[in-house]
């Protein structure tokens, strides 16, 4: 096996934060959209978009401090 390949396994897998942030925001806005029988699609649409620009954010700062 070449040292480039141990080299990275051994160091292990970078976080994908977007992933892991809109995984999270289907996740909670779901649970909140069946548990809360009042709420409307009209509300939740944009916090939904709003929460992905968020994790869209996130995951642009991520990336510049990894890089450093």
């Amino acid at each position: 096996m070449p040292e480039n390949d141990r080299a990275r396994r051994a160091r292990g897998h970078r976080t994908d934060w977007m992933a892991l942030f809109s995984g999270l925001l289907f996740l909670v806005s779901g649970i909140i959209f069946v548990s809360v029988p009042d709420v409307e699609a009209t509300i939740m649409l944009p916090v939904l978009l709003g929460g992905l620009g968020l994790a869209g954010l996130v995951a642009i700062l991520g990336k510049v401090v990894r890089r450093r």
